[in-house]
C-alpha cells in the first residue's frame, strides 16, 4: 500500500521506519523492505557500509525509499548472486538493469529522483521487488546456482567478488 504523506509523517510510522533501519543493520542487510517484516506498505531501506555478509558489494548510503517507482534506463543486464534477509541460507544467480532511476519519497514526505548504477541498483531493484511480492527466487534464471551460504562461501565467493569489481569498474557502484 502506498504510505500517504500524513502517515508517513506520525510517529509510529517514523519509528517503524526506525525499527527497519536497525534489523537490517542487526541482520546485516544491505536493504530490507517492510513487507519482509509483514508490513505491506511500499517502504524499503538500502544501506552498505563495510558489510560482512556482502564484504564484495562496494558502500551505499542510508536511504529510505518510500512509496518508489523505478525505471529501468537500459536494456543491458548482468548477472547477481542475490541471497535475502527473508531466505537466510540460499542464493541463486539472477539478472539485474545495471542502470536505474528512482522516483520516490523520502522519510519526510519529500520528493526525490535520482539514478542508481552497477551493483546497487541491483539491491534497490531486490528491494522494490518485495514490495511487489516478488522474492529473488522467482528471479533466478538458472535453478542449478542455488546454493547455501556456506557453499557460496567455499565455492563462489572468490568469482563473484571478481564479477562485481568489473560491474563497477563498468558501470560503478
Amino acid at each position: 500500500m502506498e504510505v500517504t504523506r500524513e502517515e508517513l509523517q506520525s510517529p509510529s510510522m517514523q519509528q517503524f521506519i526506525d525499527d527497519l533501519i536497525e534489523t537490517k543493520r542487526y541482520a546485516n542487510g544491505a536493504g530490507i523492505a517492510a513487507p519482509q517484516v509483514g508490513v505491506s506498505k511500499r517502504i524499503f531501506i538500502v544501506e552498505v557500509e563495510n558489510n560482512p555478509r556482502y564484504p564484495y558489494k562496494p558502500n551505499a548510503p542510508l536511504t529510505v525509499v518510500v512509496n518508489p517507482k523505478i525505471t529501468f534506463l537500459s536494456d543491458e543486464r548482468f548477472q547477481n548472486y542475490e541471497g535475502c534477509l527473508s531466505i537466510p541460507d540460499l542464493r541463486g544467480v539472477l539478472d539485474r538493469c545495471p542502470e536505474i532511476r528512482i522516483e520516490c519519497q523520502d522519510r519526510q514526505g519529500e520528493r526525490m529522483d535520482f539514478v542508481v548504477k552497477g551493483i546497487t541498483a541491483g539491491t534497490f531493484q531486490h528491494e522494490d521487488d518485495h514490495l511487489n511480492g516478488i522474492l529473488f527466487l522467482d528471479r533466478v534464471t538458472d535453478k542449478h546456482s542455488f546454493s547455501t551460504w556456506s557453499e557460496f562461501e567455499e565455492r563462489y565467493q572468490d568469482d563473484v567478488r571478481k564479477s562485481v569489481e568489473a560491474i563497477v569498474a563498468r558501470y560503478g557502484s
